[in-house]
């Protein structure tokens, strides 16, 4: 199979099934999250406090002053490569191109000098990320398989998308297509991963926000 044969079963056939497997696998995730429902709590509610979950969503987004001093590289490491992950994927044109061929509608887009710039940025704090988790003992005792391999899957996409854009160490067809299959893989496992924190993330927020109002503790 040429390069060419292999960028366009890329942009295929196997993104369909990858699209196809994402989709489904989000779906079934929900259900079960969902679907577990909430036990009766038969005591009497609490002075109601309207919007609690939506305020949680976002107070515990912003980290507090004495948890971003305890562990200040976890918290600069994992904003910084949060952001930067989320420019390069929505605000990159090639990107706004690939969502308007699928929805018909798109958004204006970035510099690519800027988003390229923070891709790097996003890369090197997922490898501090790695290295605070090895150095760390207690971090370390806490990690398992799954943790590296949810790194890896996450830096491939911007390496090669990086790799890609330079037109470095492989022929640009090739590293195309091994950018697009990096993100297929993702798209496969994330559901299945603990990556799907994606989605699970502030559904979680906003339940303890509403649950915690229903006590009388207003968060």
């Amino acid at each position: 199979m040429s390069h060419l044969d292999l960028l366009t079963f890329a942009r295929g056939s196997a993104l369909n099934w990858a699209l196809v497997l994402f989709a489904a696998g989000v779906v079934l995730r929900l259900f079960e999250i969902l679907g577990l429902g909430r036990r009766p709590d038969l005591a009497k509610p609490r002075p109601d406090s309207p919007g609690s979950g939506w305020r949680t969503i976002v107070m515990r987004s912003v980290p507090k002053a004495d948890t971003l001093k305890r562990d200040a590289v976890t918290y600069v490491s994992g904003y910084t490569f949060h952001i930067g992950l989320l420019v390069s994927i929505f605000f990159f044109a090639p990107h706004i191109e690939f969502f308007r061929s699928q929805s018909g509608f798109g958004w204006p887009g970035l510099p690519s000098a800027l988003v390229d710039a923070l891709a790097v940025i996003a890369m090197v704090a997922l490898g501090v990320s790695l290295a605070h988790r090895i150095t760390s003992p207690v971090k370390r005792m806490l990690s398992d398989i799954s943790d590296y391999v949810a790194w890896a899957m996450t830096l491939l996409p911007l390496l090669t998308g990086y790799l890609a854009y330079h037109h470095l160490l492989l022929e640009y067809t090739m590293m195309l297509a091994l950018h697009l299959f990096s993100i297929e893989l993702l798209l496969v496992l994330l559901p299945f991963t603990k990556l799907f924190h994606a989605f699970s993330l502030f559904i979680s927020r906003w339940y303890n926000g509403d649950i915690s109002a229903r006590k009388g503790v207003a968060s």
